[in-house]
């Protein structure tokens, strides 16, 4: 029998919550074994839902009629925030009474909430915000997509060793590959940051990564590389770009096959490639951002999403606990 997975869950935080939470939890706990969900929110929501749709008794629930809004400032939450769903459930984390925490509350509000309460890894001087994002061969681990707006050399040598251990983590028959995102492929592109960092990442002999050196924007998807490390700043700026792109393409393409009689034939010719293309699209499917540097995980769950979305997040929680993230960094942090 495998180790019994906890995963706190902030059940109040996010739109349509906690329905989507607790359906993400029914769908999780349907294709999962050895995951126990503490469930942290209000117990009269949350009763007639549990009630109806978890078919298993692998939770608790731990009562709050507190939350944490997406209009409350970060400085807001950590003051009036100790009875929050949000706090609780990473409090649970704190006291080792949880593995782990998820929650698709108030973004700014969790990472206040979890710095103030989690110790950083030793040798770590700032987290790194991390999401999966697909590639022609796979997945990627791109960070930081927007915990620190100014990097140094140590810090984007920290996101390559811990990107690796997540990447090692969700993938472990992979190989994980690092390049630092640049504006060019030529090594004396860029800034001198960049330029130190990519010579420091160079003469690294990792156990963790084999260093590829710089990636452009337009081939961050070809899958030559899974880790694509960069300060947050233009880590938000290519994550949002790219979600634009992907949502233009989708929205251009249902245009073209649905404005027409010839378009709405094609559609039903071409149905199995649409929908192979559609859930390669689905961020649904990579939904779940995790936060590095801290001596225990911290999952953000998209505050839009739904129940599909959340319960990808949920998978994502149990991969991390079972695939040894925390320990992976450590040993491999310099």
């Amino acid at each position: 029998m495998n180790k019994l997975i906890t995963i706190a869950v902030d059940a109040m935080g996010g739109d349509n919550s906690p329905e989507k939470v607790v359906k993400g939890i029914a769908l999780h706990s349907s294709k999962s074994e050895d995951v126990f969900y503490k469930i942290f929110g209000d117990e009269n929501l949350l009763n007639p839902l549990i009630n109806k749709l978890l078919k298993k008794k692998n939770y608790q629930i731990f009562h709050t009629d507190k939350k944490i809004s997406n209009e409350d400032t970060a400085l807001t939450a950590v003051k009036r925030g100790k009875q929050t769903s949000m706090w609780l459930a990473v409090e649970s984390v704190k006291k080792k009474e949880s593995d782990i925490v998820v929650s698709a509350g108030n973004t700014g509000a969790l990472f206040v909430i979890a710095k103030f309460n989690l110790n950083m890894i030793p040798s770590i001087d700032k987290p790194a915000l991390s999401a999966l994002w697909p590639n022609k061969n796979g997945m990627n681990i791109v960070l930081d997509l927007g915990a620190n707006i100014e990097c140094n050399e140590k810090n984007l040598i920290d996101f390559s060793i811990m990107g690796s251990a997540l990447h090692k983590a969700l993938f472990p028959n992979e190989e994980s590959k690092v390049a630092l995102l640049n504006i060019g492929s030529e090594e004396l592109k860029g800034n001198n940051i960049i330029k130190n960092t990519y010579k420091q990442l160079n003469s690294i002999n990792s156990n963790i990564f084999k260093f590829k050196g710089y990636i452009e924007g337009n081939s961050m998807m070809e899958g030559d590389v899974n880790v694509i490390v960069t300060d947050g700043f233009t880590g938000n700026v290519a994550l949002k770009t790219a979600e634009g792109t992907a949502n233009f393409i989708t929205s251009e393409l249902k245009n073209a096959f649905t404005s027409s009689l010839l378009g709405k034939i094609s559609a039903l010719i071409n149905t199995l490639n649409l929908k192979k293309f559609k859930k390669k699209l689905d961020p649904r499917l990579y939904n779940g951002a995790i936060l590095l540097g801290l001596d225990s995980p911290v999952i953000k769950s998209h505050g839009g999403t739904d129940f599909i979305g959340f319960s990808n997040s949920l998978n994502v929680c149990e991969k991390i606990i079972k695939g040894n993230l925390i320990d992976k960094i450590k040993k491999n942090i310099v």
